[in-house]
């Protein structure tokens, strides 16, 4: 277990981010067979070719030199800054990686894969590693994740907004309530169960980062090493569905009553949601999104509600009743 220590100063300096490269690492993983979860059949069937021939056109193989089941080398996602971090955010602080850090990391990573084939080992070896591990990241990157992160960003951005709710209305206690199983709030700090090596953090006051992630369900992953933020990744809600099956077209009846587009905004507020992230969940232009949760709350089928700075959409019962329509 790992029990990460907070004073109040902590508490006022925690706050929420996003990591595209984080998500990347995951899906790798998942690919890979290093994840608690294998990648659902069809996902991983449509990938594979794609990351076959990444392995044989780049560099990637270094980077997958530097996982193993529990371990992953720090540097190749970096904790992010905020909400708004970009892909081209993370690949840049990758590639500002001090040498040293890399070395120690890789270093640390081929002793746990000793079995790293050898033309990963003389990338890892090189001077610029980091920046080569950058590159191979980059085109992965635009190979697997790219098409799917809209969407993906759309399911993290929904967790942050529902756990900024509870945290304006009951404090971090409440934020941090449901937030995994093996992570609870006690006198003063967060335990981290399951997480090896078994240790005390004292957070210092510089505060937590709370990262959301699709890939790294079912568990949860934390950074508490320097030079690196003290960072725990957990799963964001309402993601099991998305492991486990493609999300639900529009039924028949219900996209022939509101049209397509409008039932598919319908069935999207099965958690509350923002404008944008809705937007970004179904593809679709946020102006688009304002009107179509306009006639849905003139229909009495959706309604909104503020949640700290943010205005979150949800249905109403009538509209749930609705949305159940076979």
């Amino acid at each position: 277990m790992i029990r990460l220590e907070a004073t109040a100063e902590d508490l006022l300096h925690s706050r929420f981010a996003l990591s595209p490269l984080f998500e990347l690492n995951g899906l790798l993983r998942a690919l890979t067979g290093l994840s608690e979860r294998a990648l659902p059949g069809a996902w991983a069937e449509r990938l594979r070719p794609e990351l076959d021939a990444l392995r044989a056109a780049t560099h990637l193989d270094a980077v997958l030199a530097l996982q193993t089941a529990r371990y992953g080398a720090a540097f190749v996602a970096p904790p992010p800054r905020g909400l708004a971090q970009t892909i081209e955010d993370d690949l840049d602080a990758v590639r500002a990686t001090p040498p040293d850090v890399a070395r120690r990391e890789i270093a640390h990573a081929l002793r746990l894969r000793p079995g790293a084939g050898e033309r990963a080992r003389a990338v890892l070896a090189r001077p610029d590693a980091h920046l080569a591990v950058a590159d191979a990241l980059e085109a992965a990157w635009r190979a697997l994740l790219a098409p799917e992160w809209p969407r993906l960003r759309a399911i993290c951005e929904r967790d942050v907004l529902h756990r900024a709710g509870r945290l304006s209305g009951g404090g971090w206690e409440a934020a941090l309530r449901d937030l995994h199983p093996r992570v609870r709030w006690r006198e003063r700090g967060i335990d981290l169960l399951g997480l090896r090596p078994a240790e005390t953090v004292p957070l210092g006051g510089t505060g937590l980062l709370l990262i959301p992630s699709v890939f790294v369900w079912p568990g949860i992953a934390a950074h508490t090493e320097a030079p690196w933020p003290f960072t725990l990744i957990y799963p964001a809600r309402g993601i099991s569905a998305l492991w486990e099956s493609a999300p639900p077209a529009a039924p028949g009846a219900l996209a022939a009553l509101l049209g397509r587009t409008r039932a598919r905004v319908l069935l999207a507020l099965d958690e509350p949601a923002g404008t944008t992230q809705l937007a970004r969940a179904l593809g679709v232009a946020p102006g688009a999104v304002g009107d179509h949760l306009a006639v849905l709350r003139r229909a009495g089928l959706a309604d909104r509600a503020r949640a700290g700075r943010a205005v979150l959409y949800h249905r109403t019962p009538l509209g749930d009743a609705l949305a159940r329509t076979p």
